[in-house]
């Protein structure tokens, strides 16, 4: 493959040619500094926090990494020469590091010019495995902790191309591996190859409602190529390096031992496949086997799920969700729907769980029926269990505490999930007896850890929570006032020993032992900040409200300097945002924002250009909301509309912007905001839009919350795509997109027909298309280059 030597480029003002060959350029000196920063490293640590595993990665890729080669089958993008996902972050080294101790150690003996990835700890965690990544295909290391040194225990014969090729054994001395089969096919180049027939799909007269889903297999070739790529062995490897054929060649998509290891649970992937919807709703059986490979039971078979009922509620029927109980030897437990999947309907229970014992001899014994639509159970070291269901129509979540003693059950917790102010926490967990992780409760109590979003700003807290009559007690509540800590674990309840994250707007997060019963903090590491230049930049969370008495937030950003009493000049204004629905205006006022969290300026935002004298508002909320029978999308625009003139109109009353020199941008469903303010408001000079989707006919069953379809509610599809009303948008606007868009909806065609219409119709607009990027932009090149035409499109509308 080669790549493309120029970014497309298409000019919106006064050109009289249509395209711009250029080379890829990189943003001021101001922006470039703040850009081209070198990665902090990332850490891992095990589950009794006393191993910190500290991980580096470059900042970006580069061009010939997204050069690979790639191939696009059932939802998968892999490369399949060294047989894994193509979209994988490599990690390039690895230091270890004993939680107390003063300094990280490198690791000896990892291979030359690592590509590392898919770490996980031993069951014993004295070990840590990881793959890496050869040009010919991906191999299977391991490092002893305490040495801090890596070898190689397996061939570069892995297969990766549906996710993580391993799982460890209870044995912690041994690991299941899969591998490509010796005799594995040709690929087919299904360019060249020449077609036997047809492709034929059939419907047979239901009704179903499926996204647009990306990178679906289109024919016969691309079916046979889906199964060259994803067969594999199944092989035990030793630590040692000793290999052992476990089982034959099929494709495994899912590998869970017993809690007790004496168990594994396979899922295989069946015929047929499907043109219309990805691999995991493609036939799957699931089958537990002992630990020599034989088969003991096959627990479920699911059809191909082609037709779903509509709704975000909805489920397809039969056994889902199943895993292993955590507090018992050998436990399946599952779900399913007695609605038929179809939330639609009108029932007292939509859905029961079940527990089924090993050898599964005996029938399913039923545990607990929902009430709303299961989401997931979380077992403990103690005499309970918590489950949890939710309603995505109403928003509302309710966790019941399970007796597990008379199976008895109390509600604890019941709410919509989208009130931040009151969530409760989740439980702090630790490991079991098994080794499994479960909910940490000692004499009768356990922990909730809380992110303390209230109106009066952010508090984490802990609450100590007794079981048996739900009463709590705040044991811990963080009043920094010019920093912010997370609490990550709690390590001693009695000493008051907790693992804190803390940050503020200038230093970077660092791990911090704190004593929460005499207020003392150890710092664990010191990253440094690697956005100096932007230290002195002014900071602050504001609050506003809209029209209708929605209570919206922002992040805003004044140039380091600027006279915010006296401001001698007006400031341009740069604005940011991602709408998101809700169900009723409380939920959608809240304030998830913290002026101490660090502030980390990516492409991802406009917080770059605060460098170059521009006033920034980050995060900008932009609720919609559906109350009652109502949905958020049946008054999108007026919302939307109201939300910026909101925004403006706080930070104007300010005094320190000009308003004629406003600019709004945003990502994906951010773009299809920019787009539509642009058309149904004057109140912006110019916008840029990346990776959008303009035009709703093009994903005619539902798109992000919305789940109604095309032919439900046409007038709300119609009414809200940019691309319908083109004719009305008139303002400049910089259009950005990956050539190669894996997000459902957002193809990037969407951007391609939209700006040829604007383009007709005499809009203003400049179209740019990245080489060989997907949703997210990765590629250094790539990344530069969109810094630099905003930067040039900025200057152009809001300074000239």
């Amino acid at each position: 493959m080669r790549i493309k030597t120029a970014v497309l480029a298409l000019l919106f003002a006064g050109m009289t040619f249509a395209q711009e060959n250029i080379t890829y350029q990189q943003p001021s000196a101001e922006i470039l500094q703040l850009a081209d920063f070198q990665r902090a490293p990332g850490v891992i640590m095990n589950s009794k926090k006393d191993w910190m595993v500290f991980t580096y990665r470059n900042t970006y890729k580069s061009l010939d990494e997204l050069n690979m080669p790639e191939m696009k089958l059932a939802g998968l993008r892999v490369n399949p020469v060294t047989n894994i996902s193509s979209t994988v972050t490599y990690i390039n080294n690895l230091k270890v590091r004993k939680l107390k101790d003063k300094s990280e150690t490198q690791v000896k003996g990892l291979p030359a010019n690592p590509k590392i990835s898919y770490t996980s700890f031993s069951p014993d965690e004295k070990t840590l495995a990881f793959t890496n990544t050869t040009a010919k295909g991906v191999e299977l290391w391991v490092v002893d902790l305490a040495s801090a040194t890596a070898k190689k225990i397996s061939r570069d014969n892995l297969n990766a191309n549906l996710g993580t090729p391993y799982v460890w054994m209870k044995d912690s001395k041994s690991l299941l591996v899969k591998s490509i089969p010796d005799d594995r096919k040709a690929l087919i180049d299904s360019k060249t190859a020449i077609p036997t027939g047809p492709t034929v799909s059939t419907a047979d007269g239901k009704v179903s409602q499926n996204r647009t889903y990306q990178d679906l297999l289109k024919n016969p070739q691309d079916e046979q190529n889906f199964d060259t790529l994803a067969n594999a062995e199944l092989v035990k490897i030793s630590v040692d390096g000793n290999e052992s054929t476990f089982k034959n060649a099929a494709i495994y998509t899912g590998m869970s031992l017993s809690p007790d290891g004496s168990l594994l649970m396979l899922t295989t992937i069946q015929r047929p496949y499907s043109y219309i919807v990805p691999l995991n709703r493609f036939p799957m059986t699931t089958a537990v086997y002992d630990t020599a490979g034989k088969l003991v039971k096959t627990v479920n078979e699911v059809p191909l799920t082609e037709i779903m009922p509509k709704g975000f509620s909805s489920v397809r029927t039969g056994k889902r969700s199943m895993t292993w109980r955590d507090d018992e030897p050998a436990t399946l437990v599952y779900a399913e729907a007695l609605d038929g999947g179809d939330q639609s309907k009108s029932v007292e229970f939509r859905d029961e769980v079940f527990l089924w014992k090993a050898p599964f001899s005996a029938e399913p014994q039923s545990f607990f029926k929902t009430k709303q639509r299961f989401n997931n159970i979380d077992w403990s070291n103690g005499n309970f269990a918590v489950i949890t269901d939710s309603w995505y129509d109403t928003r509302n979540t309710k966790s019941y505490l399970i007796n597990l003693k008379d199976n008895t059950h109390r509600i604890i917790d019941d709410r919509n999930y989208q009130d931040v102010y009151t969530d409760p926490g989740s439980f702090n967990q630790s490991k079991n007896q098994f080794g499994r992780t479960v909910i940490d409760a000692k004499d009768d109590k356990a922990y909730l850890v809380g992110d303390g979003f209230t109106k009066s700003g952010q508090f984490p807290f802990i609450d100590e929570i007794d079981v048996n009559t739900l009463s709590k007690k705040r044991v811990y509540t963080s009043k920094l006032k010019y920093s912010k800590e997370n609490i990550i674990d709690i390590l001693d309840a009695k000493k008051g020993e907790v693992l804190v994250v803390e940050q503020s707007a200038n230093l970077y997060p660092n791990y911090f032992l704190r004593n929460i019963k005499n207020g003392k903090a150890t710092a664990l590491t010191t990253f440094a900040n690697p956005f100096e230049s932007i230290k002195n930049v002014h900071k602050e969370v504001i609050k506003y409200k809209r029209n209708d008495g929605v209570e919206l937030t922002g992040t805003l950003y004044l140039p380091a300097g600027f006279d915010r009493k006296n401001p001698k000049e007006k400031l341009p204004l740069l604005i940011w945002a991602y709408p998101t629905e809700y169900k009723d205006k409380n939920t959608a006022g809240q304030n998830t924002q913290n002026p101490n969290d660090f502030t980390f300026p990516s492409y991802g935002s406009f917080i770059y250009w605060v460098t170059k004298g521009y006033a920034v508002l980050d995060d900008a909320a932009f609720p919609i909301i559906g109350e009652g029978k109502s949905e958020p999308n049946d008054s999108f625009v007026p919302q939307l509309v109201a939300n910026g003139k909101a925004a403006i109109d706080a930070v104007d009353q300010l005094g320190y912007i000009d308003r004629s020199k406003v600019a709004v941008g945003g990502h994906s469903y951010g773009a299809f905001m920019t787009a539509n303010l642009l058309t149904h408001s004057k109140d912006y000079a110019c916008g840029i839009a990346r990776s959008g989707a303009y035009n709703r006919t093009l994903t005619p069953f539902g798109f992000q919350s919305e789940q109604r379809n095309y032919w439900d509610v046409p007038e709300v599809y119609n009414t809200m795509s940019p691309f319908m009303n083109a004719d009305k948008m008139k303002t400049p606007m910089l259009l950005i997109h990956g050539e190669a868009d894996n997000n459902p909806g957002t193809f990037t065609l969407q951007t391609e027909r939209y700006f040829q219409a604007l383009k007709n119709l005499g809009a203003p607009v400049r179209m740019v298309l990245l080489p060989l990027e997907s949703h997210g932009y990765a590629a250094r090149e790539n990344i530069l280059h969109v810094l630099w035409e905003q930067d040039q499109f900025l200057e152009k509308c809001l300074k000239k």
